[in-house]
């Protein structure tokens, strides 16, 4: 599923497909400044990241390269470290509640025909299927099927490093399967590879001492969509910031984008 390392990362507009800035960096809303009811929204998504990476591949960050990515999540946003540890344990079995956790994906269009794929994590899926159909349906949009947008999409994994040299993160990662290099602005580079590349690629940047600030899984359009014109992508980015808000969901990817 999904890596929330760092989400300091805030764009001013919603976009994909080009992976252009920071965009892709920041699909939990930061807590800092806000309510307690905010922060506790946000530590609980954080929780169930780390819990379904423990109950995955282990409670040990050092060979779980999701859960050292989700730890760091937590720990950029000041999570208390027992309410880490307390998420670790329920993915181990140590405490109740981590195997209740499943992973489901919405497919839908938006507004304007904008697809989105929808990532959650939840422990009720009649609940949560429900509540993102509503919502979905509020803002004028239609929940679709399995495969019904996905297939506009592909897996990617994506790493974010700042200040580095771009012609030596090459050098380190092409040989551990990195498929591409590029710019992301403000002296940050990313790293982008298939899926089932991302902890060879992981180890060969650690390798090299290039650490870095975020590293996700994201969907990517193939091709992009048009940008819809303004009062339309208003009502798209109102139904992604609603579905973001939504407790069991983690990220939302559309098919375009939207300034």
């Amino acid at each position: 599923m999904d890596l929330l390392q760092n989400s300091t990362y805030r764009p001013s507009a919603i976009h994909c497909g080009t992976m252009a800035g920071h965009s892709h960096w920041s699909k939990v809303k930061r807590a800092k400044g806000a309510s307690d009811v905010k922060r506790g929204a946000l530590f609980s998504k954080l929780a169930k990241e780390i819990t379904v990476a423990t109950r995955l591949s282990g409670g040990d960050p050092n060979f779980n390269p999701r859960l050292r990515t989700a730890i760091a999540a937590a720990r950029s946003e000041s999570m208390p470290v027992d309410n880490i540890d307390r998420a670790i344990k329920k993915g181990t079995g140590e405490l109740e509640g981590g195997g209740s956790i499943e992973e489901i994906t919405y497919e839908g269009y938006a507004p304007g025909g904008t697809a989105l794929v929808v990532e959650t994590q939840t422990d009720n899926k009649n609940r949560t299927a429900a509540e993102i159909r509503h919502l979905f349906t509020k803002h004028g949009g239609n929940l679709g099927g399995s495969n019904s947008v996905a297939w506009m999409f592909r897996r990617r994994a994506v790493f974010l490093l700042e200040n580095a040299n771009p012609d030596a993160v090459l050098e380190a990662t092409l040989d551990a399967g990195a498929d591409d290099v590029r710019s992301a602005g403000d002296n940050s580079t990313e790293v982008v590879c298939a899926p089932d590349r991302f902890d060879a690629v992981d180890k060969a940047l650690r390798a090299k001492n290039l650490i870095p600030a975020a590293s996700r899984f994201i969907y990517e359009p193939e091709n992009p969509a048009p940008s819809p014109d303004s009062d339309t992508s208003a009502k798209v980015v109102a139904l992604i910031e609603d579905l973001e808000d939504h407790d069991d969901v983690q990220n939302v990817w559309p098919s375009c984008d939207l300034r």
